[in-house]
């Protein structure tokens, strides 16, 4: 039987409520069961809900969609965080230090910032699906294969990101179920566009995707010569990520808001 039977409900890479990615955040004296984590998260109907849970030297973190467990996730990350310093858990001064199947990750607080310190994707390039066009709405100027599964495809232009309406369905069976989209921003306070589409979790677009910025830094850093960018995920909630390369990691900066806290009947 858990004690601790407060959710809460969070607007990560979000200044207000109702933008940004809302995520589910459970802080736990010990994790429970995988199946009962998958139904809360189902019953939840986020992207994603974290489960946290003190291990010794840190915190453990795991991530459910609606339908699976993921190794990791940013938003999610975010959320966590900022409820951990917004409770006190942590002071303002204080690293966080979480556990998560797909990296240690190291978190710490910068103003209304909540800083993240995640691991960086290896990107290998590779051939264009042949029926991509069909079914995302346009033709790369690059595509590659990252680690944890994601595709990337480079749009010439931003328009062609803000107009594609990828048929779902056709994505998962043709292996482009867990694909970012991204271009050049072109304008002086964004440096590059991102949507997220990963029907394969059970999510058909993502509205802020921290993780898929492990991919993102190095490939735009790269590309644009540049360590430290700014990143807007234009999806229908939208969000704005300062990411910077630092060594074999990723930084990534965003604020959060919380939007409410409640608790279980079970």
């Amino acid at each position: 039987m858990m004690n601790n039977k407060t959710i809460y409900q969070v607007d990560a890479f979000a200044e207000e409520v109702f933008k940004g990615n809302p995520a589910g955040v459970m802080i736990l004296d010990e994790l429970p069961s995988e199946a009962w984590m998958q139904h809360m998260a189902m019953e939840m109907n986020l992207s994603e809900t974290a489960f946290v849970a003190p291990n010794g030297s840190g915190y453990d973190i795991r991530y459910f969609t609606p339908t699976v467990e993921i190794p990791l996730c940013g938003h999610a990350t975010l959320a966590s965080a900022h409820m951990m310093y917004q409770l006190g858990m942590k002071a303002s001064d204080e690293v966080i230090h979480f556990k998560a199947k797909g990296g240690d990750l190291t978190i710490t607080k910068s103003g209304d910032y909540v800083v993240m310190t995640f691991p960086q994707y290896r990107l290998s390039k590779a051939e264009t699906p042949k029926h991509f066009s069909t079914l995302v709405g346009f033709e790369p100027v690059g595509f590659y294969k990252s680690d944890d599964n994601w595709v990337v495809a480079v749009a010439a232009q931003r328009e062609a990101i803000e107009k594609c309406n990828p048929n779902f369905e056709a994505l998962r069976t043709n292996g482009l179920g867990h694909l970012m989209v991204t271009s050049e921003g072109k304008s002086e306070d964004v440096d590059f566009v991102v949507r997220c589409f990963v029907p394969q979790a059970g999510i058909n677009e993502d509205p802020v995707t921290g993780s898929a910025h492990c991919a993102l830094t190095p490939l735009w850093a790269n590309r644009l010569g540049k360590t430290q960018m700014i990143s807007h995920q234009i999806s229908k909630r939208g969000g704005v990520l300062q990411v910077a390369l630092k060594d074999y990691n990723v930084e990534i900066k965003g604020k959060a808001v919380t939007v409410f806290e409640a608790k279980l009947s079970i």
